[in-house]
């Protein structure tokens, strides 16, 4: 199955909803919308949909303009993040009805119920009603329904946002072995870079309505085409300073700090440029004497579980080390943190990547 997007845009009571986008999805595979809350993932599922009617360009769905096709005219199914269920209807009942609006026969409907039951672990459930499920259930429950189509496009719109943290992991372990064995198109939404980096496939980055760049999503985790991008797939968000190359080392613009240019950066002609590093790259110095180190006040110190996340002011910019382990440290102080420059990033002052180093 393949859809494609040309050159389409949204407007809304004159405020632009989605630029000028133009996307072909990667048929019978997995396509990750990756971008905050408002970025546009949930508009752009609608488009393609076709629940939403594009004010300029083209939607084709199997090589045909569908651009105004009703959605019921369409072999698509979604799931939302908040999950709907029909309440006075059995599981089956719930994972059969869009079976019996088409019109297949008794026997093909219990055949196709069951299978995709028990692939989502529903089968024990079958006869109680979605009041009687845990909400973990009631989702499968309505993935379920969306599944048991065959539809040619499945969108999943931030399907396990709701649910606790155990079965989200195990949901994300099973969704892309799921569709691996079926022919259908899927896009799943999320606002988190972790959860992307988990379902693999490819990814399209969203940004105020555009999408900045897609691809393979460990490609674009590694090789950002641009600072947005780079930020859209960081979370906590992305280390930046604006730094001088001069020979085999940077310096920050404005201070004496710097360390030297990592392998990667040695070719980048001298000049000004914005250099750029995840917050789990970056550590607490712990009496490390040498290597890429810089200091900077503690803004924020806090201690979630088994890992340490200290904001801190980096020659006027807030940056962020977010580590495994327990390390302490007061409001106001100044500390010593460790940059590991074979993982990061190089931008153009107009925010282009010029070269990237590890991933």
């Amino acid at each position: 199955m393949t859809l494609a997007l040309k050159n389409v845009s949204l407007r809304v009571d004159g405020l632009m909803h989605i630029y000028d986008t133009s996307i072909e999805l990667v048929p019978n595979g997995f396509n990750i919308l990756l971008g905050t809350t408002l970025a546009g993932k949930t508009t752009l599922m609608r488009l393609m949909a076709g629940l939403v009617v594009p004010t300029h360009g083209e939607v084709w769905f199997n090589g045909v303009d569908v651009t105004g096709v009703a959605v019921q005219k369409r072999n698509v199914s979604m799931v939302y993040q908040q999950f709907i269920n029909y309440p006075n209807m059995s599981v089956f009942d719930n994972i059969a009805s869009p079976l019996r609006l088409a019109r297949y026969n008794k026997d093909e409907i219990k055949q196709r119920v069951s299978e995709v039951a028990r692939l989502l672990r529903l089968d024990p459930f079958l006869k109680r009603k979605p009041s009687e499920l845990s909400g973990g259930q009631q989702q499968r429950c309505a993935m379920a329904r969306a599944l048991v189509k065959d539809s040619d496009l499945v969108l999943l719109d931030e399907p396990l946002a709701n649910l606790d943290y155990k079965l989200r992991e195990e949901l994300r372990e099973e969704l892309p072995r799921l569709f691996a064995t079926r022919e259908r198109t899927v896009v799943y939404a999320t606002t988190e870079p972790s959860e992307a980096l988990l379902l693999g496939g490819y990814t399209a980055a969203m940004d105020e309505g555009r999408i900045t760049q897609f691809g393979p999503t460990g490609e674009i985790y590694r090789r950002p085409a641009d600072r947005v991008t780079a930020s859209v797939f960081s979370d906590p968000p992305i280390n930046t300073v604006a730094v001088r190359k001069h020979g085999a080392r940077f310096t920050v613009i404005g201070s004496d700090a710097g360390w030297r240019v990592c392998d990667a950066f040695t070719r980048v002609a001298d000049g000004e440029y914005e250099f750029a590093v995840r917050p789990h790259h970056v550590r607490p110095a712990n009496g490390v004497a040498d290597g890429a180190i810089v200091e900077g006040k503690v803004l924020v110190a806090e201690i979630s579980g088994s890992e340490s996340t200290v904001h801190f002011d980096m020659h006027g910019q807030s940056w962020v080390s977010l580590t495994h382990g327990i390390h302490c440290f007061n409001v106001g102080q100044t500390a010593r943190f460790l940059i590991d420059i074979d993982h990061s990033m190089l931008f153009s002052m107009a925010g282009e990547l010029v070269a990237a180093q590890g991933g």
